[in-house]
């Protein structure tokens, strides 16, 4: 894939298994919430297609697309960010190879939210935060640290997920340089 550097499928696919993780882990509080709506759950299942060796295809983008509107009619802030990362596992195969840091978000924004959702579940808590950022550095393959690095630093921003992707973005380049 031709941009401001190289991806290929299987760093894409590194990115989109890490991704698929996060959302798997808060996807069930997005289906408990809507159990109606389906649009999440196809997102990590057109992911997992692509993960698994699928080509890409409009269906990651089209699947991203609809649980990002079924963030947006989501019932509280939990259920929000729980299919916004359903929606982040499909996008991740579609990663640029550009360097923006506005592109990091597609790498680590599911992992931000799901330490977000833990905090907001344990009624605000930034250690549980912490802690959930840990274990998001622990689950990060060597791999994807080396994607990660080819991109300019998260950018740090007022909202609560983009200060916990921001912080979790030093964390893996830090370990990196380790």
């Amino acid at each position: 894939m031709s941009g401001d550097f190289e991806l290929t499928m299987d760093e894409l696919r590194v990115v989109a298994l890490y991704v698929v993780h996060h959302a798997e882990d808060v996807l069930p509080i997005f289906e408990q919430a809507v159990s109606e709506d389906p649009r999440p759950r196809a997102a990590v299942d057109a992911a997992r297609e692509f993960i698994n060796g699928a080509n890409r295809t409009k269906l990651q983008r089209i699947t991203s697309l609809d649980a990002h509107r079924a963030a947006r009619s989501a019932p509280s802030e939990v259920a929000r960010l729980a299919a916004r990362s359903a929606g982040d596992a499909a996008s991740a195969a579609y990663l640029h190879p550009i360097a923006k840091a506005s592109q990091v978000g597609h790498i680590l924004r599911a992992s931000a939210s799901v330490a977000r959702i833990e905090e907001l579940l344990a009624g605000g808590d930034p250690a549980i935060g912490d802690a959930s950022l840990e274990r998001s550095r622990q689950r990060a393959p060597s791999a994807l640290i080396d994607v990660l690095r080819r991109y300019p630093s998260a950018p740090s921003a007022r909202n609560r997920v983009a200060r916990l992707m921001s912080k979790l973005d030093h964390i893996l380049r830090e370990t990196a340089e380790r």
